[in-house]
């Protein structure tokens, strides 16, 4: 097929979003759906609420391109840059690493049999994305009882685990053997050149069977959610009814007293905009579906203001992180938007700094002024690996083969490189990646310790020129957050009517103090830098 329309097997949304984005609640532990729903809460799902599934710092693993930990078990072809040797052990050989950064998950790509070679193209398989048996681990990744491993190794550190759901197609071999209960689902063409087919809802036996695969992982590994692929494959109603069987079995696993597997959290993909997400994942406030979906449109504003996105669009300025395709205020009151930088069908930040000439200190520095965006954001947020390292792909155009990139064709490839874990695969990181660790874990250590951050209402500040700012306020917290996305010093004036009485503010990061008196505040902000300052 042609990389042109493949990202990890499916087609790409992102032209959708670009033109939606002007450039060419519900708990962790989900309640079933009810005929009368209660009315909508007054405010937003990750304003104040205390719901553990706010707080998710998750780590994202492209499974075959991360860490080679199990020699025998390797695909060794696939798409992107990466030797496409990335396994289950891998992954829990890098757990001690992953920790370190003070995230509290991990999302794995698919990792179920694909039944590689009988499609024909094994650089497909290995992606996950076209699966043949969705209650076995694949064999180029490892066993069942390797992923049970990971699960408890991930859960002894603190870590969720989450899967890839991928319940809106499988592979061109159909789904080769029934369910444990003895369930298959209908499946249907997905039309000339589409590499797989597509599961047919219309059947009632698909809904049971997908129902049957949401349960299975979390009632016998203790799984804690998934990430749910191409969400729009799916109704509103296949999900609402989806979502309260993982519900049931968290809740199930939760009153058995079991510490894991009992969030039950899910998180939609919908590359589009706001309007589709919230259309085809969250649906209304009177009548939910998902809780949470990723934030596609937000993230393109962040790489606008800080980068360049991958249509070459940047240098927008703060307005764009606040802009109308882009505000949360465009979803229902349950969405949990979970706010990412990259994923492994996006170019990598790194990259994207490349392409636009941000190169040296501000290189950098650019990384922290946007992993601060995501430290500030109410709800849910994503790493993905090598992020943490600043990691970029050298001469990336090149990695896929021809002029892919330079046409836009292997974008969503190129993100899909090899894992560096520090005493794992022998990679020794520079003086500047060792200080992006470092900074990003005490970012996440901060982030965590603070709820107005990951759960606090919004209040606007400022949202012009260079400069970003909110309050961000619980009932017993307000933080304020301010950003400079230019490369030259600027100032804010802070209006200290908008904040509750206090002597100071104290800056999270540095411990400098503010004092507070008249009626604003002038606060400092160096080129391309997020400052946290706590109402003291």
């Amino acid at each position: 097929m042609k990389q042109g329309w493949l990202r990890h097997g499916g087609l790409i949304g992102a032209a959708l979003l670009l033109t939606a984005c002007g450039s060419g609640g519900s708990g962790s532990e989900p309640q079933p759906p009810s005929a009368n729903p209660p009315p909508a809460p007054a405010s937003r799902a990750c304003y104040g609420d205390d719901q553990p599934a706010c707080n998710l710092r998750t780590y994202q693993v492209m499974v075959e391109s991360f860490v080679d930990g199990d020699g025998s078990a390797n695909y060794g072809v696939g798409y992107g840059p990466s030797r496409h040797n990335g396994d289950l052990q891998g992954i829990i050989d890098s757990l001690d690493h992953i920790k370190s950064l003070n995230v509290n998950a991990i999302w794995l790509t698919p990792v179920f049999d694909s039944c590689a070679g009988q499609a024909g193209d094994d650089r497909l398989d290995a992606t996950g994305y076209f699966a043949c048996d969705f209650f076995n681990v694949d064999p180029h990744f490892g066993s069942n009882a390797q992923l049970k491993t990971l699960v408890d190794a991930a859960h002894q550190r603190g870590l969720y685990v989450f899967l890839d759901g991928v319940f809106g197609h499988v592979g061109r071999v159909g789904v080769s053997k029934p369910s444990p209960e003895g369930r298959l689902p209908a499946l249907k063409s997905g039309g000339a050149g589409y590499p797989g087919q597509l599961v047919d809802y219309s059947q009632p036996e698909s809904l049971a069977y997908f129902k049957e695969v949401a349960r299975y992982w979390v009632q016998q590994y203790g799984i804690d959610g998934w990430r749910l692929d191409q969400a729009y494959q799916l109704g509103l109603d296949d999900w609402r009814a989806i979502r309260a069987e993982v519900a049931q079995a968290s809740a199930t696993r939760k009153a058995a007293g079991q510490q894991w597997g009992t969030l039950g959290y899910l998180v939609g993909e919908v590359w589009k905009g706001a309007d589709e997400i919230r259309a085809q994942a969250y649906g209304s406030s009177d009548n939910p579906a998902l809780s949470s979906a990723f934030d596609f449109p937000l993230r393109y504003g962040l790489v606008q203001a800080l980068a360049v996105e991958e249509s070459g669009k940047g240098g927008q300025g703060a307005s764009v992180l606040d802009a109308s395709w882009n505000k949360v205020e465009n979803y229902p009151d349950h969405a949990m938007p979970n706010l990412m930088l990259g994923n492994h069908d996006l170019v990598r930040f790194g990259d994207l700094l490349e392409r636009g000439n941000f190169n040296g200190a501000d290189y950098w520095q650019r990384h922290k002024a946007a992993f601060s965006f995501l430290a500030a954001h109410s709800g849910p947020i994503t790493l993905y690996y090598g992020e943490e390292f600043g990691d970029e792909v050298p001469g990336f155009a090149n990695q896929v083969g021809g002029d892919c990139a330079a046409q836009g064709l292997c974008d969503d490839h190129v993100a899909r490189s090899d894992g560096k874990v520090p005493g794992v695969t022998g990679f020794v990181p520079s003086r500047e990646q060792s200080e992006l660790k470092q900074w990003l874990s005490q970012l996440m250590a901060l982030r965590a310790a603070h709820p107005a951050l990951y759960q606090g209402e919004r209040v606007k500040l400022v949202a012009e020129g260079s400069v970003y700012g909110d309050i961000k306020q619980t009932a017993g917290e307000q933080v304020v957050y301010l950003l400079n996305v230019s490369t030259t010093p600027q100032s804010y004036s802070l209006p200290l009517a908008k904040l509750r009485s206090g002597s100071a503010l104290v800056d999270l990061q540095s411990g400098e103090r503010l004092a507070m008196g008249g009626s604003s505040l002038t606060v400092d902000l160096p080129p391309l830098t997020g400052r946290f300052l706590r109402l003291e």
